[in-house]
């Protein structure tokens, strides 16, 4: 569920919440679906939280692998700083 904040001046109905009286600077949670056509009237809806698809909640993401390829390690360096200076 995403959440707005109401800006309007004083309490309104809002039959898409079940005919709920929500008040001035009330926090409302409302469908993901439906965000858009709240925030998009921004002088009496603001967004609070985004919908969970677009925060990335929706669970892991599947990613198909192909075949592993065996790790190889980076070449140690063998010669230490003083080593370095004398030559």
């Amino acid at each position: 569920m995403a959440r707005v904040r109401f800006l309007g001046p004083e309490p309104v109905t809002v039959p898409e919440l079940g005919s709920r009286a929500i008040n001035p600077d009330q926090i409302v949670e409302i469908p993901d679906d439906r965000f858009d056509g709240y925030v998009c009237q921004n002088g009496t809806w603001a967004a609070v939280e985004e919908p969970a698809q677009w925060r990335g909640e929706q669970g892991p993401e599947t990613v198909a692998f192909g075949a592993t390829v065996p790790a190889t390690a980076a070449p140690k360096k063998t010669a230490s700083k003083s080593a370095a200076k004398e030559g």
